[in-house]
């Protein structure tokens, strides 16, 4: 791509999670486009359907996540670098659900169309759990995708009984300290 339309795709892109976030999603493309500072033309240019746009956005979201593991992989603390990465995981899980939703509820399955993303993002974070287990930070029985369910499940635990972000965040605190082999824990039985 020019570099032009680069810019303007990633304005649209802003333009299109801030209008989604403060209107709904519900608000018209024109509204997108507006906010954007340019044409309907060109933004469909980029996104020839709001569905397509919403992916996009999940993407690009997924691809910062992913590209925030890899680069925290490097941190000389894994512990930290485990637990702030799974705090901001919780951030975008808690602010892109809404997307998630209204993706399924026009029949795109994301989980296929964001595979390879997803897949990306999960090899990140097993690093960072296996790095978090081999300095004993988090227990040993922990998966990434026990993680990611956890965080993903307080999250959405939380926009469902309509806490605010601080609950949230505190919910994900306290799913955080389970994880931590401080923390006495109980035997799951298989």
């Amino acid at each position: 791509m020019r570099a032009d339309a680069l810019k303007n795709r990633q304005r649209i892109l802003e333009a299109a999670e801030e209008t989604f976030a403060s209107l709904g999603l519900s608000v018209p493309i024109d509204v997108v486009a507006e906010r954007a500072g340019v044409g309907v033309g060109t933004l469909y240019r980029h996104f020839p359907t709001k569905e397509a746009l919403f992916e996009a956005i999940v993407m690009t979201r997924l691809e910062v996540l992913a590209q925030e593991a890899r680069v925290r992989a490097d941190a000389s603390d894994p512990a930290d670098a485990f637990f702030s990465f799974m705090r901001r995981f919780a951030t975008e899980a808690a602010a892109k659900h809404d997307l998630f939703d209204a993706m399924n509820a026009a029949g795109l399955d994301i989980k296929s169309r964001c595979a390879e993303m997803v897949d990306d993002l999960k090899r990140g974070m097993d690093n960072l759990v296996d790095r978090a287990k081999a300095v004993d930070a988090i227990r040993s029985d922990i998966t990434t995708d026990e993680a990611m369910g956890l965080i993903i499940g307080a999250c959405m635990g939380a926009q469902q009984a309509g806490l605010d972000d601080a609950s949230c965040q505190r919910m994900v605190q306290i799913v955080c300290d389970g994880m931590r082999t401080t923390t006495p824990s109980v035997p799951i039985p298989s």
